[in-house]
């Protein structure tokens, strides 16, 4: 894990690969979770038995939105700013599902530090970001996404 006193010592790392978190394990249950919290019922998400007889694999797919909600919990355990008062996601310049996640597989997080912006009070960070299924060759998903993270004050 990379760890830097403020959101200003990132800028020596624009460019450059940040790390990679450790493998997640994606379950019925958090799949069925976020279902339930973003009302995405759809059955390939949520259906193991029609899962089990239709789809390629036998078996439920995340939902994409899902994948893409793990990368602030993934990317925490890649890099860590130990004076900081806040970070907030700024949003996503583009994000691309690539391959499905399904039930029962590990994913992790490789991400690059691609841009970083001074703003008032801390910095703009724009990440690279790519999902890895363990085993696959495609990747879950890559997604560039950009956090404004803030300064600790004196």
């Amino acid at each position: 894990m990379i760890e830097v006193d403020t959101p200003y010592d990132l800028a020596q790392y624009v460019g450059k690969p940040l790390g990679s978190s450790d493998w997640l394990l994606i379950d019925q249950a958090r799949i069925d979770a976020f279902a339930e919290v973003s009302g995405d019922n759809n059955w390939i998400h949520v259906d193991v038995e029609r899962a089990r007889r239709e789809l390629p694999g036998g078996r439920t797919i995340a939902h994409g939105l899902l994948t893409l909600s793990l990368v602030t919990h993934l990317g925490s355990t890649i890099c860590r700013v130990r004076q900081r008062s806040r970070g907030i996601n700024y949003g996503s310049n583009k994000v691309r599902f690539t391959a499905p996640v399904q039930e029962g597989a590990r994913i992790r997080l490789h991400r690059t530090l691609e841009n970083y912006e001074l703003v008032e009070g801390g910095a703009r960070l724009t990440f690279g970001n790519r999902i890895e299924i363990e085993g696959a060759e495609r990747p879950a998903m890559v997604a560039e996404t950009v956090s404004v993270m803030y300064a600790k004050e004196a």
